[in-house]
């Protein structure tokens, strides 16, 4: 445990550094803003192309691994939802907080951490679950906030999806990079360095913009927040991996990677989505401060848990 939670200190320290520089003043909001622009469609984007120009299908995609996740998010979804309900507030509040108890920060946080520390075999995997959160998810989130608002499904939303995934650079990268990768076309050595050298500002620069953003977010509601964490960094691993581990045929490797990505805290695009739709911002913000804060202990916990299996 000591040993794993050395290994993630790094990335966490990483995001305290832009906290703390965010919190001061040294690094405005403005500058976040353009950090997080330059990693979200520069940085990031080239890593995702060259791990998967560097992968097959084959290597991602795998239907027992999409079951053992989507049954693990699916469970804590619908308690999350049945809760939010329960309290009585409507369906666009509940989708939000529902969002927030099942997706990670796979993209700025997870693809960086878990390459490194589990292995460059987990690329496969870590990628499958960042395009289930966003294909899945982000389009689930869309559809129940824009219908409960119509009162009705239309055609209109379905669109308003797929143009959300078409202008999403992960989802792009991903894509052309298994297109390149089906056509068996190498990557000439001067576009690979280029690559490389880009894709290696991703970590330190997806970690600090993380750091810098939580600094200058707001929080409300703490209570239902850190039921949200709580969903988030037990729940959801917890139901991932009993997914995975007994009730699907999944790779113990796949699994293990499966576990760790499920133990990340609270997607900052979650925010992004609660603030497009003015659906309770703040709270998704508190639980993106607070989750952030204590996987720094769970999510070491996790991966010691599942380094027998890797």
């Amino acid at each position: 445990m000591i040993e794993i939670f050395l290994k993630t200190l790094p990335f966490f320290a990483l995001i305290a550094l832009g906290f703390q520089s965010g919190r001061t003043g040294f690094f405005t909001a403005e500058a976040t803003a353009y950090l997080t622009k330059f990693v979200f469609y520069f940085a990031l984007s080239a890593m995702l192309f060259r791990f998967a120009a560097n992968l097959s299908i084959s290597e991602i995609f795998d239907w027992w691994f999409v079951a053992a996740y989507l049954w693990g998010c699916g469970v804590v979804y619908l308690l999350a939802t049945a809760v939010a309900f329960f309290r009585g507030v409507g369906i666009q509040e509940a989708a939000v907080e529902a969002q927030c108890s099942v997706i990670g920060n796979t993209g700025f946080l997870g693809v960086p951490m878990l390459v490194v520390l589990l292995g460059e075999n987990a690329a496969g995997p870590v990628l499958m679950i960042l395009a289930m959160d966003l294909i899945v998810f982000s389009s689930l989130i869309t559809i129940l906030i824009t219908g409960s608002r119509d009162g009705r499904m239309s055609v209109a939303i379905l669109g308003t999806v797929g143009k959300g995934l078409l202008k999403n650079p992960m989802i792009v990268s991903i894509a052309l990079g298994l297109i390149w990768s089906g056509l068996s076309l190498p990557i000439p050595e001067v576009a690979n360095e280029f690559l490389g050298i880009l894709g290696a500002a991703a970590t330190p620069g997806a970690l600090f913009a993380i750091g810098a953003s939580l600094a200058g977010k707001s929080a409300e509601r703490m209570s239902v927040a850190g039921w949200l964490s709580f969903c988030k960094l037990v729940l959801h691993p917890g139901a991932v991996a009993i997914a995975a581990l007994w009730l699907f045929p999944v790779a113990a490797f796949d699994a293990a990677v499966m576990i760790s990505a499920a133990a990340l805290p609270v997607a900052g695009n979650v925010y992004i989505l609660a603030q497009h739709y003015g659906v309770a911002p703040q709270r998704v913000s508190a639980a993106i401060l607070i989750s952030t804060a204590i996987s720094i202990v769970t999510v070491s916990l996790v991966i010691a848990w599942v380094t027998p299996l890797l």
